[in-house]
C-alpha cells in the first residue's frame, strides 16, 4: 500500500505545528465517523478524563481503519471536535502513541458546546486513501 505525500510547509505558508499542511494519496479513500470514547460494548471509558477519552478514541480509530485495510500511516485528515480547547494536549499525546511526528496528517480543532451526549470530551473523524 502507498502511503500519502506529506508536504509539511508549502511556500508561503507558515510552518505547521502539530499537523501537515498538505497531504495527498491516490488510490482508495476511506471516510472514518467520528469516533467517540465507547468501548466495545457501548459503554464510556474515561468519565471526566481527557486523556482516557482521547487514548480510547484513538484505538476506535484504529480498529476502523483496520477494517478498511489501513493503518494510520495511510490516514490523510483528522478532525478533532472537542468541547474544551484545555483537552487538545491530552489528543496529542494520545495522538503521538499511534502517529509519529514526521508523519502528521492535515487536521483542524474546532470547540464545540456539546457533543452527542454530555459525558463526551471529544470526538474525532478520519480521512484516509488506501492503495495506489
Amino acid at each position: 500500500m502507498s502511503e500519502p505525500t506529506r508536504i509539511p510547509a508549502p511556500d508561503g505558508v507558515a510552518p505547521a505545528t502539530a499537523y501537515t499542511h498538505v497531504v495527498m494519496g491516490t488510490g482508495r479513500f476511506v471516510a472514518i465517523s467520528g469516533q467517540l470514547a465507547l468501548d466495545e460494548d457501548g459503554r464510556l471509558v474515561g468519565a471526566g478524563d481527557p486523556a482516557a477519552q482521547a487514548r480510547q478514541v484513538f484505538e476506535n480509530l484504529r480498529r476502523c481503519l483496520a477494517a478498511a485495510g489501513a493503518t494510520f500511516d495511510h490516514v490523510v485528515k483528522l478532525t478533532f471536535f472537542v468541547t474544551d480547547m484545555a483537552h487538545m494536549p491530552a489528543i496529542r499525546a494520545a495522538r503521538a502513541e499511534h502517529i509519529p511526528d514526521d508523519r502528521l496528517p492535515a487536521a483542524s480543532a474546532v470547540q464545540v458546546a456539546a457533543l452527542v451526549r454530555p459525558e463526551f470530551l471529544v470526538e474525532i473523524e478520519a480521512y484516509a486513501v488506501v492503495g495506489g
